[in-house]
């Protein structure tokens, strides 16, 4: 009778088991081989529909608060005069590099500061053209 429960013991801790590494192996694949309608899956491949709704309803929301059909020349005006500033701090920093300078550290900050600038002049482009598209 003894023999009995304790195989039933170890049958029962083997199943136990079993289910903890099927669990443990579910959660390692991250929902790819799970249906996303689970209602649990909370892992990227299973909430990313969620998440590019969620994107794309604060898109809509910005949008609508900015008005850019509306508002198209004012954005285009201080866009062009965000260029106009930032090409005149770029002459400005050019302008005031030191060549007789004996340590590179400050005109290194200074050219830093115009690589920065270049950027900045790269990104009103992209803002423009977003503007010109909408």
């Amino acid at each position: 009778m003894l023999k009995i429960i304790g195989i039933i013991v170890i049958i029962g801790f083997l199943v136990f088991l079993a289910t903890k590494t099927m669990k443990l192996h579910m959660k390692v694949v991250e929902g790819l081989t799970n249906s996303t309608t689970d209602p649990s899956a909370s892992s990227e491949a299973g909430s990313a529909a969620n998440y590019a709704s969620t994107l794309k309803n604060q898109v809509v929301q910005l949008q609508d608060t900015m008005l850019i059909s509306k508002y198209r020349k004012d954005y285009e005006t201080v866009v062009l005069n965000m260029d106009d500033y930032v090409n005149v701090l770029m002459l400005q920093s050019v302008l005031s590099i030191n060549p007789a300078s004996t340590t590179n550290d400050a005109n290194m900050a200074i050219i830093k500061t115009l690589n920065e600038l270049n950027n900045s002049k790269i990104a009103l482009n992209n803002v423009m053209k977003y503007i010109d598209s909408s």
